[in-house]
C-alpha cells in the first residue's frame, strides 16, 4: 500500500472585500461584498477549482467597533450570517469545504449541533464548525448582558459545549433509518441514543432530529492560542487556526499542540495547524510592494486606531499619541493570545501606535507576506517542512482580486514543487484534510465490550 505524500492544507478566509481593514476602498474591490451572494458564489467556485480544501467564515454576533466615527468608515458592519450562506454555497458547489464560526457563549449546543449536522447533510459532508468563546463586549449586550462573560468561565462552558455537541452528532447510527416501506419500519429503535446529558452548563436530553453525518460528524476547528485555547484545542480540536508573527512561534505552537495531542492520547497527525497567512503577490517585488503600498494609504486614522483598540482587547487609544508607543495596557478579558501577540510585537521592533496600526491593517497579526511567487512559496514551504505548519488560511488583502493573485500566481509555484494537490481525491472536507471518519460512539463502546 502506498501513501500520498503530505502536502499543505489550504483555506479561503473569505473576509467580506477583503483582509485589508481598508480594502472595500480599493478600485477593484467589491465594495457592497457583505450583501453580494453573487460575489461569494464566485469566490467559493474559484477556490473549489483551485482545489482548496475548504471556504472559511468568520463571524461574531454584533457590530464590534463602537466608535461611529470608525464604524462608517470600515467595511465591516453588514454581512450575511454565515451558516445561512455556506448552506446556500453548498447548492451551488460540489466538493470544496464549508467551515463557518459559531460561538459556545451566545448559543446552545442543540441548536449549533442541529445546523452543522443539517449543512453536513445538504453539502454532502462538507462542513465544518470554528468553536469559538466570542472576545467583544458588544457582542455581550446583545444577549442580556453588561459584560462579557469571564474568559475562564467561557473556556469551561467551550469544553462542555463541545461535549454535548459531539453527543448529539452520535445520536443515531449511520445505518439507523431503514425506511423499510414494506415492513413499516422507518428506523431501527435499537440504534438511537439519546444523549442525557446533565453537566455543570448544560442539560440535553437529545437526541438530535438529524441523521448522522455523511462524514461521521462534521470537522471541529477552533482558534484559541491562550494556554485554555491550546488545552482545549488539544483535546478537541481537528483544525487549528491561529496566527504568529515569526517561524519560532510558529514552531513552538505547532510542537506544543501535537504534544498536547499525545498526552490526550491523541493521533497528533489528526489536529491540522492552518495559520493564517495575509500574502500581497506581484510578479516582481517592487510590483508586490506597490500593491500593499497602494492599501496603507487608503487607511483613515481613525480607523487604524480603532482598530488596534478592538485587536489589543478593547482598551480606548484614541487618546494616546499616534506617534507615541503603545502604553501599558490591563489584562483583556477578550482574546488574551492575540493581546500578547501584538503587545510582544510592539515591544520587539519599537512600534509606535500609528506603526502598530499599520503593520496590523491587513493581516491583523497573522503572518503578512509581501512579495513574488517564489518568494511566497519559500516561506509556505519552510513553515510546512519545519515543523510551522499544516496548511495555511489565506486571508486575501482584497476581494476577488487578492484571491486570483494567490491563485494565479503563487499556485501554480507550490504546484511545481508538488506541495498542493491538483485534484481532489474525495468529496468530504475529512478526505481533504486527510482525518479519519469517526466510528459511532456506541459502536466503538460495543466493540470493546465484546472484546474484554
Amino acid at each position: 500500500m502506498t501513501t500520498s505524500p503530505r502536502q499543505i492544507k489550504l483555506g479561503a478566509f473569505l473576509m467580506q472585500t477583503g483582509h485589508h481593514i481598508a480594502a472595500w476602498r480599493h478600485p477593484d474591490a467589491q465594495a457592497d461584498a457583505g450583501v453580494n451572494f453573487k460575489h461569494y458564489v464566485e469566490l467559493a467556485r474559484r477556490a473549489e477549482a483551485a482545489k482548496f480544501d475548504a471556504v472559511f467564515l468568520a463571524d461574531a454576533v454584533g457590530v464590534r467597533n463602537r466608535n461611529i466615527d470608525s464604524l462608517s468608515r470600515t467595511a465591516r458592519s453588514d454581512h450575511f450570517e454565515p451558516l445561512t450562506l455556506l448552506s446556500a454555497l453548498a447548492a451551488v458547489t460540489e466538493q470544496i469545504g464549508l467551515i463557518a464560526t459559531v460561538s459556545t457563549t451566545y448559543n446552545e449546543p442543540y441548536h449549533v449541533a442541529r445546523k452543522f449536522a443539517s449543512l453536513d447533510q445538504i453539502s454532502g459532508g462538507r462542513s465544518g464548525w470554528n468553536l469559538v468563546t466570542s472576545s467583544g463586549e458588544g457582542e455581550a449586550q446583545n444577549f442580556n448582558l453588561d459584560a462579557h462573560v469571564d474568559h475562564a468561565q467561557r473556556y469551561a462552558r467551550a469544553a462542555e459545549f463541545h461535549d454535548v455537541v459531539l453527543g448529539l452528532w452520535d445520536s443515531w447510527e449511520d445505518d439507523a433509518f431503514i425506511r423499510d416501506k414494506d415492513s413499516g419500519v422507518y428506523f431501527e429503535p435499537e440504534k438511537l441514543h439519546p444523549l442525557n446529558h446533565r453537566g455543570e452548563h448544560f442539560r440535553v436530553r437529545g437526541p438530535l432530529n438529524v441523521a448522522r453525518s455523511p462524514q461521521g460528524r462534521p470537522v471541529v476547528v477552533q482558534a484559541g492560542a491562550s494556554p485554555a485555547g491550546r488545552d482545549l484545542a488539544a483535546r478537541t480540536a481537528e483544525v487549528i487556526f491561529v496566527a504568529h508573527q515569526t517561524f519560532e512561534e510558529a514552531q513552538s505552537f505547532y510542537r506544543d499542540i501535537k504534544q498536547r495531542a499525545r498526552d490526550y492520547g491523541r493521533d497528533p497527525d489528526q489536529i491540522k495547524i492552518m495559520p493564517g497567512i495575509f500574502p500581497v503577490i506581484g510578479r516582481t517585488q517592487a510590483e508586490a510592494e506597490e500593491k500593499f503600498a497602494r492599501l496603507q494609504d487608503l487607511i483613515h486614522p481613525i480607523v487604524g486606531v480603532q482598530l488596534l483598540s478592538n485587536m489589543i482587547g478593547g482598551f480606548d487609544l484614541s487618546a494616546y499619541p499616534v506617534d507615541g508607543p503603545l502604553p501599558d495596557l490591563p489584562e483583556t478579558n477578550g482574546g488574551k493570545s492575540r493581546q500578547q501577540l501584538l503587545i510582544d510585537l510592539a515591544r520587539r521592533e519599537n512600534l509606535s501606535i500609528r506603526d502598530l496600526y499599520l503593520r496590523i491593517a491587513g493581516a491583523r497579526g497573522h503572518q503578512q507576506i509581501i512579495g513574488t511567487p517564489q518568494s511566497v512559496a519559500d516561506q509556505l514551504q519552510q513553515w510546512f517542512e519545519e515543523e510551522g505548519a499544516d496548511g495555511f488560511n489565506i486571508m486575501s488583502p482584497w476581494l476577488p482580486g487578492g484571491l486570483d493573485d494567490f491563485i494565479d500566481l503563487a499556485l501554480p509555484e507550490l504546484r511545481r514543487r508538488g506541495l498542493v494537490r491538483t485534484e481532489y481525491q474525495g468529496h468530504t472536507l475529512r478526505d481533504h484534510l486527510g482525518l479519519h471518519r469517526p466510528e459511532h460512539r456506541a459502536v466503538v463502546g460495543h466493540r470493546l465490550s465484546q472484546a474484554a
